[in-house]
């Protein structure tokens, strides 16, 4: 058929019909794109809901943080809220600047910690052959199935046996543990690191700390920036970990401090509002500075493998 079509000097298809069918495309391309953005700014709106409002609360007088049904902006915004707050907690026999203190040490050196031992134990995982490595990756990514009150329980008792409850080691050790970082930070390394940059390096001399600390973190910089974010949003928030491991005043985190001025009752509601928005502006700012190295990693850990 297509010979006889040349000898005819005709082509399969036309030029004309070509273009009208490239224009159909295009416009289905067009049509299902403005779709997909319209989609997405839908949800982007309703997730930003309640940042929005937790704004605009902390920024409420008494007379509407008990309107019925409530007013989702504010009508009369004022600063009273943080006045009490931080008058409250100047009140208190352990200054404020204490429990800041004790919530930056936590997470800095959880953190910092956390990003350490994942970085070296996702790297053995990622690009060497070892016995039984399959089998505790796989018993890693079991665990992910199980909330953090689970391991409450199995957790204390081991806290009191090695004599750490109500130190900072009881709160920063398990943050050096958590199984989700990892398992993101294997992915990242298996897909962004190719053997043959490894193997170059081994031959002119590197040590296999010297890999992973001047080739494969360099390379997996979005990776273990998530990894910052995740971690520091989890420890800084962390209020029931704080509760059961921690009993002397002056080792209690800024979250766990500011928790007792949301249980004063209503006379401690707008103060209440404005420690809630405290309390997430941290994470947030660590999001925006890192949110592009977020985006990159949750495509290339991928959830392949």
């Amino acid at each position: 058929m297509s010979k006889i079509n040349i000898r005819a000097g005709r082509l399969p298809f036309s030029k004309k019909g070509m273009r009208e069918d490239v224009g159909r495309r295009s416009y289905r391309s067009a049509w299902g794109n403005a779709i997909i953005v319209l989609f997405m700014a839908v949800i982007a709106f309703f997730m930003a809901l309640p940042l929005i409002y937790t704004i605009s609360t902390a920024f409420k007088p008494i007379n509407e943080l008990f309107l019925y049904p409530p007013r989702f902006f504010v009508k009369n915004p004022t600063l009273k809220n943080m006045k009490d707050l931080f008058a409250t907690m100047s009140s208190s026999y352990i200054p404020f600047s204490r429990y800041l203190f004790n919530s930056l040490l936590v997470s800095i050196l959880g953190t910092a910690g956390h990003v350490f031992i994942v970085a070296m134990a996702a790297y053995a995982f990622a690009k060497h052959t070892f016995p039984g490595s399959k089998f505790f990756f796989n018993m890693i990514v079991f665990s992910l199935m199980f909330s953090g009150y689970v391991t409450g329980v199995p957790r204390f008792i081991i806290m009191s046996k090695i004599k750490i409850l109500d130190t900072y080691l009881a709160l920063i050790l398990p943050m050096m543990a958590s199984s989700l970082g990892l398992y993101l930070l294997k992915q990242f390394m298996e897909q962004m690191i190719v053997a043959e940059t490894l193997e170059s390096a081994r031959i002119d001399g590197a040590s296999e700390f010297k890999i992973v600390w001047n080739i494969v973190m360099p390379c997996v910089k979005p990776g273990w920036l998530t990894l910052i974010l995740l971690s520091f949003k989890d420890s800084w928030g962390d209020i029931n970990s704080p509760s059961l491991y921690i009993q002397t005043e002056g080792l209690k985190t800024l979250p766990q401090a500011m928790s007792y001025i949301q249980q004063g009752g209503i006379a401690r509601m707008g103060a209440g509002a404005a420690n809630t928005l405290l309390i997430m502006l941290p994470p947030i700012l660590i999001f925006i500075i890192t949110q592009s190295n977020v985006i990159e990693t949750m495509k290339s850990s991928g959830m392949k493998g």
